[in-house]
């Protein structure tokens, strides 16, 4: 990609840009501060909102409708003997007007309509949660404050409905938006790439890697110009000593992402922010520390300076413990629920290939010790001693073989493995403990084979399925899967073990770099 030096010729109705290298004056002001009304560029997430709303009001009334519909004494403490069917009149608005229109307002003051938690990762899951919680006080302060005797049954019953509801319908409108954005549609925020070349490059392949963020790198902009003889090779446009606000403006970005420590000063940074106020412009900033997130990080100022404080990862403790507990009593329900799905597989196996039904295989686990993992045989029963002679068609650069037509691979196999249903016995290895149901996989490697930082893995329990999983699965690098692997050992937490979940489903469904 060639290197843009120059100004390109202005769009119809837009201003000219200064010349490359000038900086607009600014006085630290907002711009809305002079009567300029704000023009918010990112424009995707409103119709998003509005269908949310939509489906949030569906969710509380179907909530106090299913309370309704199941309990008897779900009208305790508006009984009225003069009214029709003895039932007063208030009970009907408040069930199908009062906790639709509660819930909503809930959720807004809990953020669950911020366009920065829709959409993707585990923040929208945790303001719904505070919004259930919310709505679980509040009914008790109002049932308390009217002094209505409320069935604890019902409040219960609404409450959890309510949450699985909504939760439920966000899922469906997150499966909509995914594949819009996958599909390349404007619900998605355009970037203006700002640093070195190697930076700019790492987030551009973090973001195309995973459409379903709505982020689309459009351009990169340089800092300083290449050395004499240095070749740039970008697979989006390259600037350089440019004005960011007029090119931003120019090209159609929406947003300008600062990458590396080194892409601005901190006083550019800070010119940039005031330059962008009122522009309707978001302004990113990828921070030195990476692949470290949630309730690690704090912010404390000091003489008006931020200072970014990160915590020790939290290994052990009464959430490891909660964990341990909810892993084991989710895998025996599930070998329960699950046990007509898993005889019926297992007879299609049985039948469609002569050998056994399981197939165990010794793996590295938790600090280091080896295991045998449950596994529904997908392969011939010769693989094994097949593998050698695949060796020169290994599709990954790390420690595991990978080909997509491996051979080796049973027709029943390929299916179970397009589903993830090969991995269902592996319930067996969480309920003894040996496995959990979040965390990273297990290799089938020696200890000896994890070394340096790659050893962090073995920190956690491996699990049935992990921030890899849900972000590529064999599609991804070698490298690609440690740092995440190694991401998720840092940043653990029973919420975004319930957010890898969620994401599980979808990505299982739509088959993506299962192999």
């Amino acid at each position: 990609m060639s290197l843009n030096t120059k100004v390109p010729a202005p769009r119809a109705g837009r201003p000219t840009p200064p010349d490359p290298g000038v900086i607009l004056p600014s006085h630290g002001y907002a711009r809305a501060a002079f009567g300029r009304r704000a023009t918010p560029q990112v424009m995707w997430h409103r119709p998003y909102i509005l269908w949310l709303l939509v489906l949030d009001l569906l969710a509380a009334l179907a909530a106090s409708q299913t309370a309704v519909a199941l309990l008897d004494k779900a009208d305790a403490g508006f009984q009225d003997p003069a009214a029709p069917g003895g039932v007063d009149g208030m009970f009907v608005l408040v069930a199908n007007l009062g906790i639709p229109l509660g819930w909503v307002l809930l959720l807004a003051i809990a953020g669950a309509y911020d366009r920065r938690a829709l959409g993707t990762g585990t923040e929208e899951l945790k303001r719904i949660l505070r919004a259930d919680v919310a709505l679980a006080a509040t009914v008790s302060l109002l049932a308390l404050g009217f002094k209505k005797d409320l069935s604890r049954l019902t409040v219960l019953l609404v409450v959890t409905a309510a949450l699985v509801y909504t939760l439920f319908g966000r899922f469906l409108a997150r499966c909509v938006l995914h594949h819009l954005r996958r599909s390349g549609s404007r619900a998605s925020q355009k970037i203006l790439l700002v640093g070195k070349l190697s930076d700019a490059l790492a987030l551009y392949d973090v973001v195309t890697r995973n459409k379903a963020a709505g982020l689309c790198p459009i351009a990169i902009h340089l800092p300083q110009h290449p050395r004499p003889g240095e070749t740039v090779t970008a697979p989006v446009p390259v600037y350089v000593g440019w004005e960011l606000v007029p090119l931003v403006q120019e090209i159609g970005a929406d947003t300008i992402a600062v990458c590396g420590p080194a892409s601005l000063e901190s006083y550019e940074l800070r010119k940039l922010a005031w330059q962008l106020e009122g522009t309707g412009l978001d302004l990113v900033v990828v921070p030195q520390v990476t692949d470290v997130t949630g309730p690690r990080i704090h912010v404390r100022p000091v003489d008006g300076m931020p200072l970014l404080t990160v915590e020790e990862p939290t290994l052990s403790g009464i959430s490891l413990v909660a964990k341990s507990a909810l892993d084991r009593l989710t895998a025996l329900f599930g070998l329960i629920l699950l046990s007509p799905l898993l005889l019926g597989i297992a007879v299609a196996i049985k039948v469609t290939d002569p050998g056994p039904v399981m197939f165990r295989q010794r793996r590295i686990g938790y600090k280091g010790r080896a295991f045998k993992v449950w596994k529904f045989r997908t392969m011939y029963t010769d693989a094994e001693q097949r593998l050698a002679a695949l060796q020169d068609q290994n599709e990954s650069d790390g420690l595991l073989f990978k080909m997509k037509d491996d051979p080796r691979v049973t027709p029943i196999g390929k299916h179970l493995r397009a589903l993830s249903l090969d991995e269902l016995p592996q319930l067996i290895n969480v309920l003894t403990g040996q496995m959990s149901l979040v965390g990273p996989r297990p290799l089938p490697t020696e200890d000896d084979d994890y070394q340096g930082d790659v050893r962090r893995r073995l920190l956690v329990r491996p699990g049935i399925t992990g921030l890899w999983q849900v972000s590529g699965r064999s599609d991804l690098t070698w490298d690609d899967a440690v740092r995440l692997d190694l991401h998720y050992v840092d940043n653990w937490s029973l919420t975004y073990d319930i957010g890898i979940l969620w994401r599980t489903m979808s990505v299982v469904l739509a088959r993506r770099g299962a192999y």
